[in-house]
């Protein structure tokens, strides 16, 4: 599988807003997360994208190679690749790519699952789950 490498604008307005959308993002996991039961199909959905939330997570997660850090790359690498299904993914990734956050294809996840996360993060960037 072919990856495109993403390239990232050098201005401070760009920061804000690669800033202002991470804020966004965190705040909406936090707010979809923390309803619902630990055995909720809906958490399990979304458990990868913690790591995104959690820089310092993510980065041990890396370390280690563990499943779910694989799980977050597939995710990176189809959100990349369905851009034009999900244009409002293109600077997210940007955002998540400023934090050392990579697509890399490892092939573990399911094309279903993957689109229902592509899905998650695209609501939360419209803010479904913003207060």
């Amino acid at each position: 599988m072919k990856i495109k490498s993403i390239s990232l604008p050098k201005t401070s307005q760009f920061a804000l807003k690669v800033n202002h959308m991470y804020r966004i993002f965190c705040e909406s996991y936090k707010n979809y997360t923390k309803d619902f039961e630990q055995t909720d199909s809906r958490l399990s959905i979304a458990e990868p994208l913690g790591l995104i939330a959690d820089v310092d997570r993510f980065n041990e997660e890396r370390e280690s190679n563990t499943a779910e850090y694989k799980m977050l790359c597939d995710l990176l690498c189809y959100a990349e690749q369905n851009i034009e299904k999900y244009p409002r993914l293109k600077a997210f990734l940007w955002t998540v790519a400023s934090r050392g956050m990579e697509p890399k294809y490892f092939g573990v996840t399911d094309n279903s699952v993957l689109e229902e996360q592509a899905k998650l993060i695209n609501s939360f960037l419209r803010l479904a789950y913003w207060n």
